[in-house]
């Protein structure tokens, strides 16, 4: 291969390892990194520098740029070990790859190719699951679940929320399909991975995003007349299954009695939501005591740590809340840029280019910033290479025109 041939080869290469890593990201970390590893070159060496700034310009992208840079000057300040400021910012490096999966994503085809690469991977994970439920499967090096809790390639919580987008995606992958065998089929899928969050595997934050994604899906899409009607639908399913026997209806009398349960000041023992509560009193007087610039960049242990020192509480390395866990690092105005990344996502929605697009970004804001409420998304490996892949997807279709309008 010829030199002036290599950037041609490599921006190819980037291109199909960002399209692979749909495939991959619910299934492989190994993969997911050897991907990005191939991305990052390809985006390097592939030239097309003048697209590469416009993806740099994009709105969206310039937001999640702005909160990575606000995480990486807080490796400057605080009392954490260099380990830490390096790890933690390691792990938010997810959001520095925004503009890069922008520009690879920037041609219609690439962005459905994708689309298509992590329906396919959803779609093996939802029938895996099931084919473990009936113990056709058993666990082994791949499957990590049991035909009690029917798990397959990542725990409860990452596979819940992924299956909860995965009925959402479906859905409107059904809406979208022209012909009626393919609405049917569609619209099956869906329903069979609502049934796997709802009636298989144990996962609050899977019933929560499941609930608001198919209000989302209500609102957007039916007209208001029916919308009413199916909202009070909802209503009604959720109450069933709250009530009738199985995973949810036990993890919501679970999660009541310990919040019920649970005294600020009293230490928790084997308890998730109320050791929920209790990182969330603590890591607000965390952020009380530093609203400004927080304890910097991977300080949050050694400053719960010391928190928490001389008490029976257990330390912990984040406070299962990406926004007290953000403003701990780096003070409100970090919370701040989170927030307005969330926020420009769903204004610029409206101006993607097809309405399956605008409506999977939205349902992305709703899955991820009500994650980010039980879960420090941002942080974890697969929903925040998730967030930021699917963020570079859906806005690369942006035009200049609009991220230089909302950037005024």
């Amino acid at each position: 291969m010829s030199l002036t041939a290599l950037p041609r080869h490599a921006d190819r290469a980037g291109r199909w390892a960002a399209i692979a890593l749909g495939a991959s990201i619910p299934v492989s970390v190994a993969f997911d990194n050897l991907l990005l590893l191939v991305v990052l070159a390809g985006w390097i060496l592939g030239g097309q520098w003048a697209d590469k700034r416009a993806a740099m310009r994009n709105a969206v992208a310039v937001c999640a740029l702005l909160l990575f840079g606000l995480l990486a000057l807080g490796t400057l300040w605080g009392n954490q070990p260099v380990a830490d400021a390096r790890t933690y910012l390691l792990k938010y490096l997810d959001l520095a790859f925004i503009p890069l999966f922008a520009y690879f994503f920037r041609e219609a085809g690439t962005r459905r190719i994708g689309l298509w690469a992590l329906a396919g991977s959803l779609l093996v994970t939802l029938l895996l699951s099931f084919l473990i439920k009936f113990g056709v499967i058993e666990r082994g090096t791949l499957i990590e679940g049991t035909t009690l809790s029917p798990v397959v390639f990542k725990f409860r919580i990452t596979h819940n929320l992924f299956m909860a987008f995965a009925a959402f995606l479906f859905a409107l992958m059904a809406l979208e399909a022209r012909i009626n065998r393919d609405r049917a089929a569609w619209g099956m899928l869906a329903l069979l991975a609502a049934a796997n969050v709802t009636l298989m595997v144990e996962g609050a934050t899977g019933y929560v995003v499941l609930g608001l994604l198919a209000l989302l899906l209500i609102l957007s899409r039916l007209p208001r007349h029916i919308a009413v009607v199916a909202v009070i639908a909802l209503g009604a399913v959720s109450a069933i299954l709250v009530t009738m026997p199985g995973p949810l209806s036990q993890r919501v009398t679970m999660l009541s009695a310990q919040i019920r349960d649970w005294t600020p000041e009293k230490a928790v023992r084997d308890s998730s939501a109320g050791f929920r509560l209790e990182f969330y009193r603590n890591t607000t007087g965390i952020i009380v005591d530093h609203p400004l610039t927080g304890v910097g960049t991977g300080g949050f242990p050694a400053a719960y740590a010391k928190r928490v020192q001389g008490t029976a509480m257990v330390p912990t390395r984040n406070p299962h809340n990406e926004y007290l866990h953000i403003a701990a690092q780096i003070g409100l105005i970090g919370l701040a840029a989170m927030l307005a990344l969330f926020a420009v996502q769903w204004r610029m929605a409206a101006r993607l280019p097809t309405r399956l697009e605008s409506d999977l970004a939205r349902g992305l804001v709703v899955t991820i910033a009500a994650g980010c409420l039980f879960n420090s998304f941002l942080l974890d490996h697969a929903e925040g290479l998730f967030f930021a892949w699917m963020t570079g997807l859906l806005y690369a279709g942006l035009k200049s025109s609009d991220s230089v309008a909302v950037m005024r």
